[in-house]
């Protein structure tokens, strides 16, 4: 009777873990792991080969890792380098186009062919003296030897103009998607390192409670024996026992799935082995006011200057599509050298400048200004919504690291209650009040206040991770929002 009253205040206890870990967000079942065919912030370019012996890592090298490694920064750092292209592709518009070409062959021409029949000669027959030579030949041969340099440049034309402006823009737009992958990494991997933090605790408690359901069932199998208890007590026992035993695969299952997550992320080969060696990090966060956050996201949130650079580009295009009325100026020229069948070479130039007025277009240009009008408005929109959702953002963020930080006080404070439980226990069985059961169960009570506690801390540093991703300083200032 008195085993079973022990074995229901050890499940009780159990089961108030198990809600205060609903209540804070923890997941202790096994769930799929994400991959990068969905995200591919979760893969990477793994860059170092297997070795045996662990590898030592720290937050801030996991973190340093992931930016190298991480397939989605790469991705966004591919994209900067496009779109560097593209403006320099604009840039080429306003530069001189020069070119050098040169030859040399021979050639064979059938004046016949060309106009230069025998009645047309003997029109010029007058310009010989004593006519046209006898057996003059219709197809000549020459040798020709050319060199010729050509230049272009146009001088004025407000589409080139307004679409360099738009490179520009949609360059420095990259930028800046670039930089938000960059405090989306921060995020991922220091979200992966406090998990597995939290995983390692989940085993260390599933342990515990695992040895305390050894020593119940060794206890209800001695009163079983003894004849002070029913088999059934026993039969609940070892069932309690193997369901625990269940629970710790499942609890080590987790934590390995999430370690090679963690891998994934920053570029380490799964089968490496790893030891992290920061503590889940605690410190209590600065008092803010929605008002002094919004302010610091709106100066640095890279989506929302992604955002304000879009509408620049987008203002270019509508002005590049508007520019197409205006008139345009380029010049052209080229000098050259030519030496045919030996004889002195002599220059070759052209000079040409040309002026574009364009008389009637009026359909197609109404079209596409109409259309880039319509996207303009289309990325204001999104911009005016941008700003309500960093509000949004802003204050959801404040509520939930404050709800985790009153939830944080409450394990710790449960922390302190099981401590003092076990301290009281261990004098009675020391001064021989109660065997060792009660003993185990406190020390199992314990092992899942702290395991509630780190759990607690886990969703703490979340939120407090989310409030700086919130506010566009993660990179930063990760450190000292999760008190590192």
């Amino acid at each position: 009777m008195k085993v079973a009253k022990h074995f229901a205040g050890l499940r009780r206890s159990g089961l108030v873990c198990a809600a205060v870990m609903v209540l804070t967000g923890a997941v202790c079942a096994q769930t799929e792991n994400p991959s990068s065919t969905t995200n591919p912030y979760y893969g990477s370019v793994t860059a170092h080969v297997v070795t045996d012996q662990p590898l030592q890592l720290s937050l801030d090298e996991a973190i340093r890792r992931g930016f190298e490694n991480n397939l989605g920064l790469k991705e966004a750092e591919s994209g900067e380098k496009l779109f560097q292209g593209e403006r320099n592709i604009a840039l080429q518009e306003f530069l001189p186009t020069i070119n050098l070409s040169g030859g040399t062959g021979v050639f064979q021409h059938n004046l016949a062919a060309q106009g230069f029949g025998p009645g047309v000669l003997k029109q010029f027959g007058n310009l010989f003296p004593g006519g046209v030579p006898g057996g003059l030949s219709l197809i000549t041969k020459d040798d020709l030897t050319q060199g010729q340099l050509t230049f272009k440049q146009t001088l004025f034309s407000g589409v080139v103009i307004a679409g360099w402006k738009a490179a520009g823009a949609a360059q420095r737009s990259a930028y800046f998607s670039k930089m938000t992958a960059r405090g989306e990494v921060v995020q991922q991997v220091a979200t992966a390192y406090l998990r597995a933090i939290a995983d390692a605790s989940e085993v260390d408690n599933a342990m515990a409670l695992e040895k305390a359901d050894a020593v119940s069932l060794q206890h209800a199998h001695d009163a079983h024996v003894a004849g002070t208890a029913a088999n059934l007590d026993e039969l609940r026992a070892r069932v309690q026992l193997q369901s625990q035993q269940q629970t710790l695969i499942a609890a080590q299952n987790a934590e390995e799935k999430d370690l090679i997550l963690l891998k994934r992320e920053i570029g380490i080969d799964p089968g490496q082995k790893i030891v992290l060696t920061d503590p889940a990090p605690y410190s209590d966060l600065a008092e803010q006011t929605p008002a002094e956050v919004r302010a610091v996201a709106y100066k640095n949130r890279q989506d929302y200057q992604n955002l304000q650079n879009q509408v620049i580009e987008l203002r270019a295009l509508h002005s590049a599509y508007r520019a197409q009325r205006l008139p345009s100026l380029s010049f052209s020229g080229n000098y050259g050298v030519d030496k045919v069948n030996g004889s002195p070479s002599h220059g070759v130039f052209a000079a040409v400048g040309t002026l574009n007025v364009p008389i009637f277009r009026e359909a197609s240009l109404r079209g596409d200004s109409d259309a880039s009008a319509a996207q303009l408005a289309a990325v204001n929109a999104q911009l005016d919504d941008v700003r309500s959702k960093i509000d949004q953002q802003v204050r959801s963020a404040l509520l939930d690291a404050d709800a985790a930080k009153k939830l944080l006080e409450v394990a710790k404070s449960s922390v302190d209650l099981a401590t003092q439980e076990l301290s009281d226990e261990t004098d009675r069985v020391n001064a021989g009040v109660d065997n060792n059961l009660p003993l185990v169960t406190a020390q199992a009570s314990l092992a899942s206040a702290q395991s509630n506690y780190v759990h607690s801390l886990y969703q703490y540093n979340l939120s407090k991770l989310a409030l700086a991703r919130s506010a566009g300083v993660i990179e930063l200032q990760y450190r000292a929002y999760l008190g590192k």
